[in-house]
């Protein structure tokens, strides 16, 4: 069936999930923040992805809350912090992030990165806050497959979704492939390589080849490979052109040339280093 801007994934937990969402790290708090969730809401978008660390989970909630969207429609993600992991302060910062965003729950809340010592305490908090329906869904960020296998091992209670940094430049196919076997539904961030790659020769060259641009191309590749794809925009008309990917499809001989373009490029921090 072809993708559609309303297309949905149906997690491990029988959540949905939207194909596509808006990211807001590094869009500042405030208006902008609210500016740029209104237009997404407006343009189709059914996910918005913040964190305690972004500050803007106010901002987010007001935009979703004003929005006159039923909230049920919505799918609202936040993260859990470095600085709050442990049992019982992962659930003081989950009740700070819902005060902030002024929403009754989330729909999907994540430990932001895999701390050593702390994590799996993190995630008893996270599956706490799951069976109390304060959170639908619960997952992890940043988590690499040995972070994974520990976190499986440690509990009975899967993660639906790992929200990881993912674009052709960093093509994680085994994580990717991990997470197809354990039902763990890969999210990408960064996908637009904060456009940092978008001039790229081979990216220039598909990008017009399909009368796309650049951007709409790195998108598209992710929702092929079965992504979750959350691209970052302050500007309605970016984040319009982000959610206009849904009517072609990149040919299998391209999707190989961008596959091929994976250099193991971390632009984030790599979570590979954490123990």
């Amino acid at each position: 069936m072809a993708l559609t801007i309303e297309s949905r994934i149906t997690l491990s937990d029988g959540a949905k999930i939207p194909v596509l969402g808006l990211g807001v790290w590094q869009a500042g708090a405030g208006k902008e923040t609210r500016k740029a969730v209104s237009a997404a809401l407006e343009s189709g978008y059914r996910l918005i992805d913040t964190a305690k660390l972004y500050g803007n989970e106010r901002d987010v909630g007001a935009a979703v809350r004003e929005s006159g969207i039923p909230r049920d429609e919505i799918f609202v993600t936040t993260k859990l912090w470095n600085s709050d992991q442990g049992f019982e302060s992962a659930l003081r910062a989950f009740d700070g992030s819902r005060r902030e965003l002024g929403l009754e729950y989330v729909d999907l809340y994540l430990v932001h990165w895999p701390v050593p010592q702390l994590r799996n305490e993190s995630w008893k908090a996270l599956v706490k806050i799951r069976e109390q329906g304060l959170a639908r869904s619960i997952g992890v960020s940043n988590y690499t497959i040995p972070h994974l296998e520990e976190l499986l091992r440690a509990t009975p209670v899967p993660p639906s979704v790992n929200q990881v940094e993912f674009h052709p430049f960093l093509f994680q196919r085994e994580l990717l492939e991990y997470g197809q076997k354990h039902h763990i539904q890969l999210e990408a961030y960064s996908p637009l390589t904060r456009g940092r790659r978008l001039k790229h020769s081979l990216i220039k060259e598909i990008a017009a080849k399909y009368g796309r641009t650049p951007a709409q191309i790195l998108i598209r590749w992710g929702l092929q490979h079965g992504l979750v794809v959350i691209p970052k925009s302050v500007r309605p008309e970016r984040i319009q052109e982000n959610a206009d990917v849904f009517g072609f499809e990149i040919k299998s001989p391209d999707m190989a040339r961008l596959d091929a373009l994976d250099e193991r490029s971390h632009l984030a921090w790599n979570p590979e280093d954490l123990p």
